[in-house]
């Protein structure tokens, strides 16, 4: 990763990348909204929010962390990708003002208003969505612009949340909707940048064996991946389900154990993504068996392994890789980065188990106590 070329200009060193007040937003927030949420859960505190507190906690992961962080991958790419400038200053804040009002809006509804809270909460995505494809389509990069596919779907999940909502029940659709949007940017993206990472690593310092190319294999199983993801969000407990979501199980295990990642295990800024991706089929192998074994297997195990293992994980590998490669720091996780690594995939381990138990308060706690660490992996100074 190139340090990035910048316009020069009057703004602060936080407003000339999307990487700097994205992820470091997105870290805190992420962090902040899970040491809320067990207390909110308990009923020691409140929100002022028209939402229950299961749903604020599904909803500011799935819509405020998530596209947060999104955000500042898809405008540090983005450069990349067309040789443009980076979007920056007075625009870079503007999107950061309204993902700021988003997470206001949600918090205080009750006082807003629905139809405030909505026109506010979706305003972010749209514009993000909307800087985006004006940027890949002037710099002409239109084999990218398939990029922004998932980034619309988690728009329209964020309408469909509130919608949901206001029928008076609880969202169920929309939040796998959004799961599945991510979910999808890791299969695509994530398939992407690991083999390269890998394969420069291993090209320089341990030559033997190196990923496989991405050919027609990838595609295929990219295109079961995203049936069986469609499958799971409209039609959970149908059996047809079950055996798609099995199949994208063994196809993306496949794609992982192809990509040479036993042969990286020095380097965790590399191995972590490995890690990362495997929660992956972990998490179509369960919401696999929950369809075809309800009595055995809970479906929210699959829906955090999902959440907390692939995203969760793969968020904080790719923030910290590109906030030390896009500062001009060496490519190196030192033993406190690690720590915070093994803390997240330990946080995910926890939660999955917590729902195969019935009083699992210990288990969320520990789970909540480790996640909470993942800003750690941030240098406030180099952000």
């Amino acid at each position: 990763m190139a340090i990035p070329r910048t316009r020069p200009g009057s703004h602060p060193a936080i407003l000339s990348y999307g990487f700097r007040p994205f992820f470091l937003a997105g870290a805190l927030y992420g962090a902040l909204a899970i040491v809320f949420w067990l207390p909110l859960l308990y009923g020691l505190v409140e929100t002022e929010s028209l939402l229950a507190p299961v749903d604020w906690h599904a909803h500011e992961m799935l819509f405020g962390y998530v596209p947060a962080i999104v955000t500042g991958f898809l405008l540090t790419a983005i450069p990349n990708w067309t040789g443009r400038l980076p979007v920056q200053g007075l625009p870079l804040l503007l999107l950061l003002v309204l993902w700021l009002a988003g997470r206001f809006a949600v918090f205080s509804s009750s006082n807003i208003g629905w139809v405030a809270t909505t026109i506010i909460d979706n305003a972010f995505l749209a514009a993000v969505a909307t800087s985006a494809a004006v940027e890949i389509s002037v710099g002409r990069n239109w084999r990218n612009l398939k990029i922004l596919l998932p980034l619309f779907v988690l728009l329209l999940a964020n309408v469909l949340f509130d919608v949901e909502v206001r029928q008076g029940g609880s969202p169920s659709l929309s939040p796998r909707l959004a799961i599945a949007a991510a979910v999808m940017l890791i299969v695509v993206i994530g398939g992407r940048i690991i083999p390269s990472f890998t394969r420069n690593w291993l090209a320089r310092l341990n030559p033997g064996r190196l990923p496989r190319p991405f050919g027609r294999l990838d595609v295929a199983l990219i295109a079961l991946t995203a049936l069986a993801l469609a499958s799971w969000v409209f039609w959970p407990d149908w059996r047809g389900t079950g055996a798609a979501s099995l199949a994208a199980a063994l196809g993306n295990a496949v794609r992982l154990a192809g990509w040479a990642g036993d042969r990286a295990a020095r380097d965790p800024l590399v191995f972590v993504l490995h890690l990362a991706f495997a929660f992956v089929p972990l998490g179509f192998m369960l919401i696999g068996l929950a369809a075809l074994t309800p009595e055995f297997v809970p479906a929210v195990a699959g829906v955090h392994a999902f959440g907390v293992g692939a995203i969760g994980s793969m968020t904080l590998a790719v923030m910290a890789r590109a906030t030390l490669g896009h500062t001009g720091h060496p490519l190196r996780a030192g033993p406190a980065t690690c720590l915070v690594f093994a803390a997240v995939m330990l946080s995910a381990v926890l939660r999955i188990l917590a729902a195969f138990i019935p009083d699992s308060s210990p288990l969320l706690h520990g789970s909540a106590l480790l996640w909470r660490h993942d800003t750690k992996v941030l240098n406030l100074s180099d952000i």
